[in-house]
């Protein structure tokens, strides 16, 4: 790109930033604020085009909006804990802390070579005890308020990673990390209570209007809200009662025997002493040692064992089978279910394999009772009952009512809603994450860890071996502890947090990040949250989007803010992909950031980030499209430095009168302010905004070859370097700020005020007429929209290069197409 060499001007501007202070947060008295906000990286030691193109197109929104007059806050930090940098350490003996600390140096210096505008006196790190210390205090808070509590469950557990996962975290049965295989372990864990926000979380997705629809979507599906009744079933022999939740107790009639799950907790006191308490317990040794994906993947063998017990229809008194089953999860609803084999398909499949009763209770509109006996599947709509005592000849609907209402005065059964959701389980047995704040004392039980003596720092000498369970117990040093209560001997917690603690709230410790008395100064969370603009993929929607959701509510409650949702706006960006699949390593088609911008320099690679796709859409890699923005910028700077010598001096007023194409390319300039303006705005359409920009240097380029002289045409040709110069500030800074500095710009371009499309020039009265002689481009004319025929005749034959062709023969014939085409046929 002549002297606009990428590698010459790209560190000088960064440099310049640095010093001048361009990104750090300003806050004017009454000042029109934005927080603009990327997800935090893990610092795994490299970037990849995905960071690339997310933090792209978040440093453009920032540049943007500050150049529109905005205070932007515009941060970064390290999602610094979690198992990768443990993993490491085991791998390779390191420690994980300066495996951590040089891969976020490495990254840090890709950002900054990419000229991401942050303001880095606010970056943290979640390791950093400064940051987790008050992961522990808000772990307290939650403690005190009965929101964090200790329970023994089984749970996901992942062999490879060694540590339990939230529900959350394991996808069609394998962990989220490494893709292993998942199995269900008993253990004691810590637990936030996000149930306590169910319905908050539920109800408050109907004010996310900026939020995709999809993820709101899969946000209201993983929270889950049903309402029906939860009914008891006694236990023949005068044993506890079975309980069960159902939302169609219309068909509870057709209830032809009760399953259980595996890990239910009244099982094994059902079977004891019974003859088929070994083949019970057989069962259920099985399951458990199979993955969840094994046990509960659709499609899988619906299996069971009959446990020789019988409970007691509530309704009708008949009594019915309890079984074991492998299809019911303890975790949803009450872990048992009524089975109504006529109409549910899973109940249905599993009664055919074991030759259990098919009792159809409930039959379409209109429509005779149905056969269970011949069903050859469940009818699983609601519809009229039948064969249900009083309630037969009812709707669905209404048999639903009543039996409720029944259920009720009797005493076995009442109206409820349930969620799907459960308590988030926050421990971990990993060394690498915040050491949960509490100690066991044998006098007192759990004790909470006074706030004077946060942070609980990790230990240096963990010995990691990726085996046994949390290495933070094999520290002696670190587990023995006072009891805070009472002085005695005690044993420190060894579990750590998961790590979704951590980015639950990191964005509000920007706002505040060396507060040492408290998270975030409340005032500042005030003037800055909710976050206006929010970028990160929508593979974090069920887990880091509800978390933060959930902590933003917690943190009400406590006084911190004063909203309820944290983002107003969210956007999901696509993934960049090459050879049609994601970006990895193991596919082999892994594009390094850092060897594109040593070829191509960083505001090319921006570029084609911000070019090829629109953000919300899948981009597909491609050097010979990276080769086209590289080659966009290297056509502006030659049309700028043909035109430099003779563009006026900055600040010289315009003609009097522009007329022609001086006229022309400022209307072009001024439509184009108005369409990028808009592009970058709500809609936030980098590509389009980018292909505007292309047309106007198309436009004004061959301008710059001209070498008449023309006061007006070189002044306008100075206006539209001009706007060029801030257009292209958000999307390619440092190129940009190279041209406003040859212009005579006055300071930086990224502090210079965003381009304001003047009204009087949009309108548009005149056209541009392509003049060709026996079909070839001999001139272009500005001419009065509608111009008569004629008058382009004329127009056009003042032209020298149609005036040469015309001398050559004689005019023989006239094509004219108003306001776009005029050829004159010569022969």
């Amino acid at each position: 790109m002549s002297d606009f060499d990428p590698h010459a001007i790209e560190p000088k501007w960064q440099a310049r930033w640095e010093q001048d202070g361009v990104f750090r947060v300003a806050s004017s008295p009454g000042g029109r604020r934005f927080y603009c906000l990327e997800m935090l990286p893990y610092p795994s030691g490299r970037l990849h085009m995905g960071h690339v193109r997310n933090y792209t197109i978040g440093d453009a929104v920032a540049r943007f909006e500050r150049m529109r007059g905005r205070d932007v806050m515009h941060a970064i930090g390290w999602d610094a804990f979690g198992l990768p940098a443990e993993n490491a350490a085991i791998q390779h003996g390191e420690d994980p802390r300066r495996w951590t600390e040089r891969n976020i140096a490495a990254m840090r210096a890709q950002m900054r070579r990419l000229g991401l505008g942050y303001d880095w006196a606010r970056e943290i790190a979640t390791s950093d005890p400064a940051f987790y210390r008050w992961n522990q205090w808000f772990f307290l808070r939650m403690l005190e308020r009965g929101l964090a509590y200790r329970a023994r469950r089984r749970l996901n557990f992942c062999e490879t990673c060694a540590t339990v996962l939230a529900n959350e975290q394991v996808v069609e049965g394998r962990c989220w990390r490494c893709d292993q295989p998942v199995r269900l372990r008993e253990f004691d864990q810590w637990f936030l209570r996000v149930t306590a926000y169910a319905e908050e979380l539920l109800d408050g997705l109907e004010g996310l209007e900026d939020w995709p629809d999809k993820v709101r979507t899969m946000q209201r599906n993983w929270i889950g809200r049903s309402e029906g009744a939860r009914v008891r079933f006694a236990i023949e022999g005068g044993e506890c009662p079975i309980e069960i939740f159902t939302t169609r107790l219309d068909t509870i009639y057709g209830a032809t025997y009760l399953a259980v799950g595996a890990e239910h907790p009244e099982l094994a006191d059902l079977v004891r002493g019974r003859p088929e308490e070994r083949a019970v317990r057989a069962f259920v040794e099985e399951q458990q040692g199979q993955s969840v994906e094994e046990r509960f993947a659709e499609g899988a063998a619906k299996l069971g064992v009959d446990t020789g017990r019988f409970a007691i229809h509530p309704f009708s008194g008949a009594r019915i089978p309890v079984w074991v089953a492998n299809f019911v999860l303890t975790d949803v609803g009450t872990g048992a279910i009524m089975s109504v084999p006529a109409h549910d398909e899973r109940d249905f499949a599993f009664a055919r394999t074991y030759g259990l009763p098919v009792v159809a209770v409930i039959h379409p509109e209109g429509a005779a009772a149905l056969d269970g006996a011949a069903l050859d599947r469940a009818f699983t709509e609601p519809g009229w009952v039948a064969g249900s005592g009083p309630y037969s000849g009812l709707s669905s609907a209404a048999a639903t009512r009543r039996m409720i209402e029944d259920a009720e005065r009797a005493g076995f059964g009442r109206l409820e809603t349930v969620f799907r959701i459960k308590d988030w389980g926050v421990s971990r047995q990993r060394m690498w994450g915040t050491p949960i704040p509490v100690v066991d004392c044998p006098v007192c039980g759990v004790v909470a860890v006074p706030d004077e003596d946060l942070p609980v720092e990790l230990p240096t000498d963990a010995p990691l071996t990726g085996a046994g369970g949390s290495p933070l117990a094999k520290v002696e040093s670190f587990v023995r502890a006072s009891c805070p209560r009472c002085g005695g001997p005690a044993r420190r917690e060894t579990d750590t947090m998961d790590t979704f603690v951590d980015s639950s709230w990191y964005y509000f410790r920007y706002l505040d990040p060396r507060n040492e008395r408290a998270p975030f100064d409340v005032a500042s969370a005030s003037d800055w949250i909710p976050v206006d603009l929010y970028i990160g993929g929508i593979e974090h929607a069920t887990m880091h989007l509800i978390y933060t959701r959930f902590w933003t509510r917690v943190m009400r409650d406590l006084d911190l803010v004063a909203v309820d949702e944290p983002v107003r706006r969210l956007f999901t960006q696509g993934m960049v992909i090459k050879d049609g699949a994601k970006m990895s390593k193991s596919k082999g088609n892994v594009v390094d950031p850092d060897r594109m911008i040593e070829r191509f320099g960083a505001d090319t690679t921006r570029l084609f980030c911000l070019f090829a796709a629109p953000p919300e859409k899948d981009l597909e890699w491609s050097e010979a499209g990276v080769e086209g923005c590289q080659r966009f910028l290297a056509r502006v700077a030659r049309a700028f430095e043909r035109a430099q010598p003779k563009l006026p001096v900055p600040g010289t007023a315009p003609p009097r009168a522009l007329d022609g194409e001086a006229l022309a390319l400022r209307r072009k300039t001024h439509g184009t302010i108005r369409r990028v303006t808009d592009d970058l705005g709500e809609r936030m359409r980098f590509n389009t905004a980018i292909a505007a920009i292309m047309e106007l240097i198309n436009q004004a380029g061959p301008l710059t070859e001209r070498d008449d002289a023309s006061a007006g045409r070189d002044w306008a040709l100075r206006e539209t370097f001009e706007v060029l110069a801030r257009l292209l500030a958000p999307l390619a800074p440092h190129f940009a700020e190279e041209l406003w500095q040859r212009l005579g710009g006055e300071g930086l371009v990224a502090r210079a005020a965003w381009p304001v499309a003047d009204a009087v020039w949009l309108v548009v009265d005149e056209s541009t007429l392509v003049v060709q002689v026996n079909g070839k481009l001999r001139a272009r004319l500005i001419v009065p929209r509608g111009c008569p025929e004629s008058d382009a005749v004329e127009r056009a034959l003042r032209e020298p290069a149609v005036t040469a062709q015309i001398a050559r023969g004689r005019l023989a014939r006239v094509v004219y197409v108003p306001d776009r085409l005029l050829n004159l046929v010569v022969s």
